[in-house]
């Protein structure tokens, strides 16, 4: 069951991985207007499956502390994300928006049955270096004049963090629950639209279907994984293996000539599958045969 979950959570991985050139691909429209579309479509699954099977309805009734957690998450990450980007330079603000994982694997010792290992803590701090060699390909610098995009970044990292081991804690909750995250994320996503941009619409067919599959990929089906994968699996694991995310992306962008090749690429390959499998060696390593069945 761990190992089944464990692998589900990296599949959010690989779904996220998608998001720059999708995002690339679907115009000039603006991010909270993006994050109403796209949350929007994110929930059609739930609904198609609740219209379905009527019965998984009643999977929604949960206490009030499930949605303020559920949907502050989903739409708390993107409205500092967003912040710290209009307020800070993209480099450093993604950088340190992208500790999250490094915080979900530390912070994860709070969890009960939970056990903090110094490889998961190695393999996390190895995959936050090979981010960095993504991230600053062309160099990085941080200055006091953007504190409040950096502040921004550093909450959005937390909140996810947050977001993430608290979600563990609600192992019960069905992870039908994430249609009504998308649905309350989508409205919040709205109002912030109409109150502070303008509306520009995908321009022809190409654009729509990027904004199409990012509701029904990174901004859809990843968040259903990542629900289940944090409640089922090995969240160590998943945290450490996270890292993989922007090195995958950018290995999606070299291969469609978005990017160009660089010897930094190979580098931050190393660094995060390193510290993948350090951070996974629980996992790999050959198990008891009574301790195996129990996985």
């Amino acid at each position: 069951m761990k190992i089944r979950g464990t692998l589900i959570g990296f599949t959010a991985i690989l779904m996220w991985s998608l998001l720059a050139l999708m995002t690339a691909a679907s115009g000039k429209v603006p991010p909270f207007q993006m994050n109403a579309m796209t949350f929007a479509i994110g929930s059609l699954p739930g609904l198609i499956l609740f219209a379905v099977k009527p019965e998984r309805i009643a999977f929604l009734k949960q206490p009030a502390k499930v949605w303020i957690i559920g949907i502050g998450g989903l739409f708390g990450y993107h409205f500092l994300y967003f912040t710290a980007l209009r307020n800070a330079p993209a480099v450093e603000a993604g950088l340190i928006a992208y500790l999250w994982p490094l915080f979900i694997v530390v912070g994860s010792a709070l969890l009960p049955g939970e056990k903090l290992r110094w490889y998961h803590v190695a393999g996390a701090l190895i995959g936050l270096c090979g981010t960095i060699t993504i991230v600053s390909r062309n160099g990085i610098s941080f200055e006091g004049g953007y504190a409040l995009g950096y502040g921004a970044a550093f909450l959005c990292a937390f909140t996810w963090c947050g977001y993430s081991l608290m979600t563990r804690s609600f192992d019960k909750v069905s992870t039908d629950v994430v249609t009504g995250f998308c649905l309350g994320t989508s409205l919040l996503s709205l109002a912030c639209h109409l109150a502070l941009e303008t509306t520009v619409w995908p321009a022809d067919g190409g654009e729509w279907a990027a904004v199409i599959g990012l509701g029904l990929l990174p901004l859809g089906a990843g968040f259903y994984a990542w629900d289940y994968g944090v409640k089922n699996g090995d969240i160590q694991i998943i945290g450490a293996a996270s890292y993989a995310a922007p090195l995958l992306s950018t290995l999606i962008l070299v291969a469609s000539g978005v990017a160009e090749p660089d010897w930094r690429i190979l580098l931050a390959c190393l660094l995060i599958t390193g510290g993948a499998v350090l951070a996974a060696r629980d996992m790999l390593r050959p198990k008891p045969v009574g301790e195996a069945a129990a996985e």
